[in-house]
């Protein structure tokens, strides 16, 4: 008979044998694992609507198992796919399209990972909704914009929804409170607006809850009260949300929440009011809350040291940056009750050296971040103040950078145990003491950015720890080798990374691979001089190297690259480097950065760039390349790139018209080159288009290929062979902000939907043959800063909508067209105005008066600077379609054409750039408003080649900035205004071809002008003209003098007695001799006999000079 208790051990080892190979076969059978057909079909379609560059979804392969392929998980008993994750961590889009509704076959899927992939719907597809077993959803940096879908309230599994980092918005749709099961919702930097709905209040079981956002989302009028049943919650981020400041109850709310641990409210315009009323009430989560983050709101005093002591002690982690924390105000308790803080930032506050010596007694602080505060004092009183308490022996990050921090460095062991110490963009000055001793488990130090001279100190080389030193921007002016040598200790084993750019080192390239651990290199911008020796050797691990700017010279092979298979990133740029690589070259390394520009890489278009894939910005303008850039090179695998270059060379042949399409939207410049033929549409993909300067002939396939070219927002094809009229396809560019079409062969009409691109700044049009009007649509773009339609043949009358509707303009050029009638007076409305040109048109009438509304040439002060120091700034931020930031700091290389002392002169917006107006060469009649002697700030005026009269403004000597000056050709007459002497920056004036009469004023600057500056002026005199004035008599007075006499008291009475002594004394003496013949007589007696008289004299007198002369002749 069996034994039962065998038979019990026996069944149980037959169900632990089942069990374990149950196990073992969901392990292992992945292979075996068959997917179903129609989940297969609906991943291809997925596949086929996916632009896939870089292969992600290379092994999606028909008739193959989709349960192998990347990203597809399905059960390994009914094949049916339950995981699908193709996310992506990459710094570059891997995957993007519009995502078919063939999904909705994954009926079984409960894993869905679509991070990073680029969507190009407007929309998140409302079929997401559906896939009811759904346990987790992340849709984050996909690019969605629209509202979130209702539907997703439907999906009753989910645990896991994050939406972050899309362009979503509108309101949270309240059927999100139906997921009673979601653990973690993160709808982090969107654009969401209204009130968060009530219903989130029902996520009994959320955990993690993020709404940090970037719209107008905002707490509700219960003051949060739906907070309150969020009883699971330890993570929570109100970061931006509105009207939080208003809620007297939120902080009591949150104190209830008993497991948070981690409490986020950046940005909500807390102030010392806000906590006023909750001081000095105590969390209930005391005992769990260990981050809080309070940075970018409006505290400053002391009360929120205070406040924060009282709300919990256990705090391991609190931010308290960018608020307005002022000098002396860090409470005196708050260091000894912050019992258990690693990590304090009060970065970006109003904080003094002074408050240090408050936190020194933080005994378990790690971490301290001082950075932008208002430390003033000399260094060693602050780490004195910092080590005063028992925090310098817990202390091992600090940062006091970008500060205002006096003195010399001094000995830096005082808080012995720091790794990492950050001193940069301060005032530190005065030579390194050799004897400077650092704490010995220093792992980074960064003090770049001073004014610090000498050379690097042994005692840095004698750090065994040091990874990482920035010695960026200082004074250190020694030889490169003594630098390295003494860095070349024990700290040459654990050196990663080594910044020394922009000082005064000198001196050849010594051996570096004593660094068998450097990744990083920075000596640009020194002094470093010599050849590059043959036989140098770089450290084998190294990733990035920068030695651009300086004064190297010699010739870089492959030989000097052998072991360098790790580099990522080169810049030898403007040296005298030539790159001579054999023609079978294949670099060991993968470069994501190449700057080479000024080196020489040419004549032959340099192969190895083949080889690269995961380019992301290349530079070699200026190579000294002459030859067809080969089709491998718009076709390479690596088009991630964020920017190219290949300006300034003498590249050739045509841009073949491949389907290339960029996964990023570069800045690509191929200026000044030789290229021809049309301009293809796959450039279209770009942020910055610089075509400038070559020989392209047409780009109307470009302007006009299908599609919407959403980020584009600078294109330049100046300077090239464009003919034909200018198509009229720009409504289909929404962020163009540049558009530079000058200096080509274009004719016909501007077209109309140049109006479309509302984005525009910035119009050339110059020297082209269009003609017609300027068109109405143009209105449009009221964001236009610089407008330049000059020599062109453009007619009609000035349109009035440029000062009604383009406000905003700074540069208006429509010089040499035929414009005519009058200067409209809706143009004093461009009270941005610096450079006006309307010269050489037909206009006629009067200057309006009111140009004295320029404010822009009034407001300010008069600079002393010389006239190439005149700077011009323009808003060169390009903004995307959702109106988002796309791409700040792009620079604008504005250009004008002015004529400057007699030559026509282009003008660049950093070198030449200036206040002036320009009406020179039309028809303008009248005088010269006295108005524009209000406009301080001109730089140039020229009015000349007109038919103005009148006199000369008596105060143009107010216009102190005036460099030009060009009134000639006119009908001005009258004296010339003595004040003109007070503008001493007068460099070019003529005033020839008027009726201008009287003296020249005496000056050293009117003098210093050639003669011509006044010819033609018939009645003018004086230097630098020939013709002197009557006897030399000086001028005294002017004719503003003259006036002002003829209105004195004294001379009024002083001409009336003049007048009637004239009177009395003709009728006195001529009307006795008209009336009485006897004295009529005897007067013309007497008249005859002196007659007589006179004829004797001069008789006599010539005999004499006879006799004199004939006496000389004897002798």
């Amino acid at each position: 008979m069996t034994n039962p208790t065998c038979f019990k051990i026996l069944m149980k080892s037959i169900l632990i044998m089942c069990f374990m190979l149950q196990v073992v076969d969901l392990v292992c059978s992945k292979e075996n694992a068959k997917c179903i057909e129609s989940e297969r079909e609906a991943l291809l379609q997925f596949k086929a609507a996916m632009v896939d560059d870089f292969g992600v979804l290379s092994s999606w392969k028909e008739k193959s198992n989709c349960c192998q392929w990347k990203g597809v998980h399905c059960s390994k008993l009914t094949g049916h796919v339950q995981r699908l994750d193709l996310s992506s961590e990459a710094e570059y889009i891997e995957l993007r399209g519009k995502i078919p509704e063939s999904l909705l076959e994954l009926q079984h899927l409960r894993y869905l990972d679509f991070t990073g992939i680029h969507s190009q719907d407007n929309h998140i597809p409302e079929f997401f909704g559906s896939l009811r077993n759904l346990r987790y959803l992340n849709l984050s940096h996909c690019g969605f914009g629209g509202k979130i879908p209702t539907q997703f309230g439907s999906l009753s599994h989910l645990r896991y929804l994050n939406l972050q980092a899309n362009f979503l918005e509108g309101s949270i749709p309240s059927q999100l409170g139906n997921l009673s099961k979601l653990q973690y919702l993160n709808l982090d930097v969107n654009d969401l607006e209204g009130t968060i709905p009530s219903q989130i209040g029902n996520l009994s079981s959320l955990q993690e809850l993020y709404l940090f956002n970037f719209g107008t989302l905002k707490n509700g009028d219960s003051g949060g009260q739906w907070l309150s049943k969020l009883n699971s919650l330890t993570h929570l981020d109100l970061s931006h949300v509105l009207n939080l400041e208003n809620s007297h109850y939120l902080f009591q709310i949150v104190a209830n929440l008993s497991n948070l641990r981690e409490l986020s409210l950046t940005n909500c315009k807390f102030s010392d009011h806000s906590i006023s009323s909750f001081y000095p009430f105590k969390f209930k989560s005391s005992n769990s809350l260990s981050v809080f983050d309070l940075s970018l709101n409006h505290f400053t005093s002391s009360m929120i040291f205070q406040w924060v002591s009282n709300v919990t002690s256990n705090l391991i982690e609190l931010n308290l940056s960018d608020n307005n924390l002022f000098e002396d105000h860090v409470s005196n308790n708050f260091g000894m009750a912050m019992n258990s803080l690693e990590k304090l930032d009060l970065r970006d506050n109003k904080l003094k050296g002074s408050d240090m010596k408050l936190l020194s007694s933080i005994c378990t602080l790690r971490s301290l971040y001082l950075s932008q505060n208002n430390f003033t004092e000399d260094l060693a009183s602050i780490l004195h103040n910092l080590s005063a308490g028992c925090m310098r022996d817990s202390l091992e990050e600090l940062d006091l950078g970008n500060n205002q921090i006096t003195g010399s460095l001094p000995d830096l062991s005082i808080i012995p145990f720091l790794k990492q110490l950050d001193l940069s963009l301060n005032r530190l000055s005065g030579k390194i003491p050799e004897d400077i001793t650092l704490p010995s488990q220093l792992e980074s130090f960064s003090i770049s950015g001073n004014s610090l001279e000498g050379v690097v100190p042994n005692s840095f080389g004698n750090t065994c720890t040091l990874r990482s030193l920035y010695f960026s921007m200082n004074n250190l002016s020694r030889e490169l080798s003594l630098i390295i040598h003494h860095l070349s200790g024990c700290a040459r084993n654990s050196l990663q990374e080594l910044h020394l750019e922009g000082n005064q080192i000198y001196g050849t390239l010594p051996d570096l691979s004593i660094f068998p651990s450097l990744e990083k290199l920075s000596l640009d911008a020194n002094m470093l001089n010599g050849r590059i020796p043959e036989n140098i050797q770089f450290p084998p691990q190294l990733e990035t190297l920068y030695m651009g700017s300086t004064s190297l010279e010699g010739v870089i092979t492959n030989h000097h690259f052998a072991n360098m298979s790790k580099l990522k990133v080169l810049d030898l740029s403007d040296n005298s480097l030539f790159l001579t690589f054999s023609n079978n070259w294949v670099p060991s390394f993968q470069l994501r950065e190449i700057y080479l520009r000024n080196c020489k890489l040419g004549p032959s278009f340099p192969k190895w760039l083949q080889t690269q894939d995961n380019l992301l910005s290349l530079d070699i303008s200026n190579a000294g390349i002459s030859d067809v850039v080969p089709h491998w090179f718009w076709t390479l695998p690596s088009w991630k790139l964020e920017s190219m270059n290949i300006s300034y060379n003498n590249l050739t042949g045509t841009i073949p018209n491949f389907p290339v399409r960029f996964s990023e939207y570069p800045s690509i410049s191929l200026a000044t080159n030789q290229f021809k033929g049309p301009i293809p549409p796959f450039l279209q993909r770009a942020i910055s288009l610089d075509l400038s300067d070559n020989k392209f002939s047409d780009f109307d396939l470009f302007a006009c290929a299908n599609g919407i070219v959403e980020q584009l927002g600078k294109l330049d094809f100046s300077d090239n062979h464009l003919s034909g009229k200018i198509p009229n396809c720009w409504s289909k560019f929404k962020s163009l902000s540049y558009i530079d079409l000058s200096n080509n062969n274009l004719s016909g009409e501007v077209p109309t939907s140049i109006g479309s691109a509302l984005q525009l700044q910035v119009l050339m049009l110059r020297n082209n043959h269009l003609t017609g009007e300027l068109p109405f649509s143009l209105r449009s773009c009221t964001k236009l800063v610089m407008l330049d339609a000059g020599e062109n043949e453009l007619s009609g009358v000035i349109p009035s909508w440029i000062g009604g509707d383009l406000q905003q303009l700074q540069m208006l050029i429509l010089r040499r067209n035929r414009f005519y009638g009058g200067l409209p007076l809706s143009l004093c409305h461009l009270a941005n105005i610096h450079l006006l040109d309307i010269s050489s048109n037909n206009l006629k009438g009067q200057i309006p008066t009111c140009f004295k509304n320029f404010t822009a040439m009034i407001k300010g002060m008069v600079s002393a600077m010389p006239y190439d120091d005149h700077i011009y700034f323009v808003n060169n931020t390009l903004q995307g379609a959702s109106d988002g930031l796309m791409a700040e700091g792009q620079q604008y290389d504005l250009t004008t054409l002015l004529m400057w002392k007699g030559v026509e002169r282009m003008l660049k917006n950093d070198k030449l750039l200036l206040k002036g107006i320009d009406l020179s060469s039309n028809q303008l009649s009248g005088e010269i408003p006295t108005e524009l002697v209000s406009l301080v700030e001109l730089v140039t005026l020229n009015l000349s080649r007109n038919n103005l009269s009148g006199e000369i403004p008596l105060k143009i000597g107010n216009l102190a900035s005036l460099e030009f000056l060009d009134l000639s050709r006119n009908h001005l007459f009258g004296l010339i205004p003595s004040s003109l002497t007070q503008i001493n920056r007068l460099s070019m004036l003529d005033l020839s071809h008027n009726n201008l009469s009287g003296e020249i004023p005496t000056s050293t600057q009117l003098q210093s002008f050639n003669a011509s500056s006044y010819e033609e002026n018939q009645d003018l005199c004086g230097p630098p003209l020939e013709k002197m004035c009557f006897k030399g008599k000086s001028r005294q007075t002017s004719s503003a003098k003259t006036k002002e006499d003829d209105h004195d008291p004294f001379y009024q009475a002083f001409y009336m007695s003049m007048g009637l002594g004239f009177f009395v004394g003709f009728w006195g003496i001529f009307g006795t001799i008209l009336f009485n013949r006897f004295w009529r007589h005897a007067y013309f007696k007497f008249l005859n006999k002196l007659t007589n008289k006179i004829s004797r004299v001069d008789m006599y007198n010539s005999e004499s000079v006879e006799l004199v002369l004939h006496s000389l002749q004897n002798f």
